[in-house]
């Protein structure tokens, strides 16, 4: 799949468009150079699912919880993919023993929509259905993001 922003104002386009394609898929890795709009794309994805939580960037917690009420009146809310986001930003770890001790399986397997930036880090421990999304900067300042 291949989703074109064209511009911030296309943002929240785009992730509909990603939200429709996930199907059965709950792990997804986000691949991009610092400053591709990761962490942008990531906030449209849970804005469009209906979390009303501030959306940032995990970079010190490593992990973000964001809640999806069950009463939620987004289109695209989806009850298989439970209340909770959690969005990961593994750019600071140093070995993947930190990511051990955060307990990183409770949250893979949890069957809850895991966001993960900088999945390079962690590939030895990514689950085998984790999903490879990248988002290239292209010259006119557009996205392209591929999976």
């Amino acid at each position: 799949m291949e989703i074109s922003i064209s511009s911030l104002d296309t943002i929240h386009e785009a992730a509909r468009e990603f939200i429709q394609h996930i199907g059965e898929a709950r792990i997804f890795a986000f691949y991009g150079k610092m400053g591709a709009g990761k962490t942008t794309f990531v906030k449209a994805i849970c804005e469009e699912l209906g979390s009303t939580d501030v959306i940032t960037s995990p970079t010190f917690a490593i992990v973000n919880e964001y809640g999806i009420s069950c009463d939620n009146k987004s289109p695209l809310h989806r009850e298989d993919l439970g209340e909770s986001i959690y969005h990961f930003d593994f750019y600071r770890i140093k070995k993947l023993e930190e990511v051990y001790d955060m307990g990183y399986e409770e949250y893979f397997y949890s069957g809850a929509l895991c966001l993960i930036e900088w999945p390079e880090l962690i590939e030895d421990i990514l689950p085998d259905d984790a999903v490879k999304v990248t988002i290239e900067v292209l010259p006119d300042g557009s996205r392209l993001v591929t999976c």
